[in-house]
């Protein structure tokens, strides 16, 4: 019969090797596991503008060829919610010691107030245009849901997305990433109307109609996961605007010039 302060005793010292061995396995990971997240991230962006790889395909490249790829031709640039150029100093003061737009954490960015968030953009060097890519990031039926827009050189009209979620339900709102159809329905849409005003994508539960630069088709079953992913799209890529408009200064004045 073993007595109590046996028992205890036992208990602690199984415990504490547990602990230990989990923390040593957790160190000894920490770094593979940082180059596997970066290399996942840079795969969804790449997602986005899948058809101007040059014949590549994101998901089928091997792990080397995605870092290297994105590294030649994606220019990446971290601002702050007024449109301004971060430089890698201010990125790691806002806890990212990378400092660049590939290490901000947008489920991190997420909680802070909007007016102290930073956002990251890729711009991808396609050859003969530039698209400019966003990320954006809301709520979806049971956790955050994601997605990165790929825009043309306009700044208005969508040439792919790439969607990606924490938890929502296989077969329904989980078919933002499983459905290849889902992110397709959004090329060639437009955020900006006629007038140059923002109005963004509207997911329409009844069918978009073919005709309709601002609406696709929404997600059958998965009214709160598509509301979510209006609503991230909507809020999200208009945090680019003020950038986007410098852009647009720029580009003006030297027509003029």
């Amino acid at each position: 019969m073993y007595t109590t302060k046996y028992i205890f005793g036992f208990v602690f010292i199984m415990t504490s090797l547990v602990a230990l061995v989990l923390s040593g396995l957790f160190m000894g990971w920490k770094d593979q596991s940082a180059i596997n997240e970066s290399i996942f991230n840079k795969r969804a962006i790449l997602g986005a503008v899948n058809d101007h790889l040059g014949g590549k395909d994101a998901q089928t490249m091997g792990d080397e060829e995605v870092n290297a790829f994105f590294d030649k031709n994606v220019k990446q640039i971290a601002l702050d919610m007024s449109g301004t150029e971060l430089k890698a100093d201010d990125v790691i003061k806002a806890g990212y010691k990378g400092g660049k737009a590939e290490h901000i954490d947008m489920a991190k960015e997420k909680k802070k107030d909007e007016a102290e968030r930073i956002i990251p953009l890729y711009i991808f060097d396609a050859g003969q245009e530039e698209f400019y890519i966003v990320t954006v990031i809301g709520n979806g039926l049971w956790d955050n849901i994601w997605g990165n827009i790929a825009l043309k050189s306009d700044m208005s009209t969508i040439v792919g997305t790439s969607f990606d979620h924490a938890g929502e339900t296989p077969g329904l709102g989980a078919e933002i990433k499983d459905n290849p159809t889902f992110p397709a329905r959004f090329k060639g849409k437009k955020i900006y109307n006629e007038a140059g005003e923002y109005v963004s994508v509207a997911l329409v539960k009844t069918g978009a109609k073919a005709d309709d630069p601002h609406g696709v088709d929404g997600i059958s079953g998965a009214t709160v996961t598509a509301v979510g992913v209006e609503e991230m799209l909507k809020r999200g890529v208009k945090y680019y605007e003020p950038y986007f408009n410098s852009i647009k200064t720029t580009k003006k004045s030297g027509v003029r010039n």
